[in-house]
């Protein structure tokens, strides 16, 4: 299949985004399948943990569900994170619904700020949300947000999305908000979905580049690593 094959499903896709807005009672259930680290978690923490470089920081997790990510971070990270649904509740976590609600966490600024497996859900209000997360970010700080690939191989969109588009199309909208310093496949892999066999996986981790030909193709989603835009 090709480039432009791809890309035209994408679109496709993005017209015809029908999954309604997800609320509190779905997440209720579903985030309690993240109580486990799992693989993307993994890596976002190494990426995380690489930019924090040992320095006292804080940082802000967009729709943070059981706050997994927290047990993966070093301990000169402060944690905060804001959800939907937050089953135990802690003065570091806020309970909001981000599509409905502006994204922002008692006035705080972050020093890194990361939405992961976010943006697939939030209907038409992409854009909104990128400005918002940029007032979020502290001058020398630091956005990462992963976007799934729609034009991998093996198409398959998850039903509860509802911001189905183009890799390039996203990459865009998110230019006009933030400098995109590199981006990068979460993992590669033939049969879609994040990998789970331990070879595959340990190879995956330390892949952060994007490889001609092989990664819009293989590349279950993509990382981008942002800063602010100049003023």
């Amino acid at each position: 299949m090709s480039d432009a094959t791809r890309r035209g499903i994408a679109r496709e896709n993005h017209a015809s985004n029908t999954a309604p807005h997800q609320r509190k009672d779905f997440w209720d259930k579903e985030n309690l399948n993240f109580n486990e680290p799992w693989y993307r978690l993994e890596k976002s923490a190494r990426i995380v943990n690489r930019l924090a470089q040992g320095r006292e920081c804080t940082l802000l997790d967009i729709g943070c569900g059981p706050a997994t990510f927290m047990r993966l971070l070093s301990p000169n990270i402060q944690y905060y994170g804001i959800d939907i649904a937050i089953h135990d509740s802690a003065p570091n976590l806020m309970e909001a619904d981000i599509v409905e609600a502006p994204i922002r966490f008692a006035g705080k600024q972050f020093d890194i700020v990361i939405a992961q497996g976010i943006f697939e859900y939030v209907r038409d209000v992409q854009s909104q949300k990128f400005a918002e997360i940029a007032q979020l970010l502290k001058a020398d700080s630091k956005f990462i947000v992963s976007y799934w690939n729609f034009g991998h191989r093996k198409q398959r969109v998850y039903p509860a999305f509802s911001n189905i588009q183009s890799f390039d199309d996203f990459r865009k909208d998110l230019a006009q908000h933030f400098n995109i310093d590199k981006f990068f496949p979460t993992s590669h892999n033939w049969a879609h979905g994040e990998p789970r066999r331990e070879f595959v996986k340990s190879i995956n981790m330390h892949i952060n580049v994007n490889i001609p030909i092989v990664s819009p193709i293989l590349a279950v989603e993509y990382y981008f690593i942002c800063s602010p835009l100049s003023a």
